[in-house]
């Protein structure tokens, strides 16, 4: 017995999937932990290290460098001696919170019902 193809009752997804981009940022090892971490007010590169000690400081380099490109965050660079940099969220960045947060009740769930 061949089974006939359902319709999909989903809404239409345009051209440029809103899901895809936006998995795109957060798709990435280690990003939804940077922005996490970001969340809370603007951080330096070492303090983002603390904050999440299993990453190493390439990758960290790197996810910070692909949101920055994205507009998810502000590079800032302080005019000290020597000079230090901060990371901080921007708009952008922050309406990802939101998504991060509903991830985390979600993961606390299924932790709940493995255990």
């Amino acid at each position: 017995m061949v089974l006939s193809i359902r319709k999909n009752k989903s809404p239409e997804v345009p051209n440029s999937c809103p899901l895809s981009e936006c998995m795109t940022v957060l798709g990435g090892v280690w990003t939804p932990n940077v922005i996490w971490c970001l969340s809370g007010g603007p951080r330096r590169f070492s303090e983002l290290q603390i904050d999440i000690p299993q990453v190493s400081a390439k990758v960290l380099t790197t996810r910070l460098r692909e949101l920055e490109k994205k507009g998810v965050v502000d590079r800032n660079v302080k005019p000290t001696s020597p000079p230090s940099v901060e990371y901080s969220l921007t708009e952008l960045g922050n309406d990802l919170i939101p998504a991060i947060d509903a991830i985390v009740r979600v993961g606390h769930k299924l932790k709940e019902n493995a255990g």
